[in-house]
């Protein structure tokens, strides 16, 4: 007998404009954490960026609450 296992290996993007009503950032913002190296972005044609959901998510602080 033996398992059969699938991995989702595909990856998931999304535009700017989604990433930033998900997470209330401006676009205005992405951009700039893309220009700063904060944020990695990628290229879905001349004039078309994309992010991944996960990276965007660790643009949030953690900060102690009191």
């Amino acid at each position: 007998m033996s398992t059969h296992i699938t991995h989702d290996t595909t990856l998931r993007f999304e535009t700017l404009a989604a990433a930033a009503e998900r997470t209330g950032f401006s676009v205005k913002t992405l951009r700039r954490r893309i220009s700063d190296g904060r944020l990695p972005a990628y290229r879905n044609g001349p004039r078309s960026l994309r992010v991944k959901p996960e990276d965007v998510d660790r643009l949030f602080e953690r900060i102690p609450i009191y």
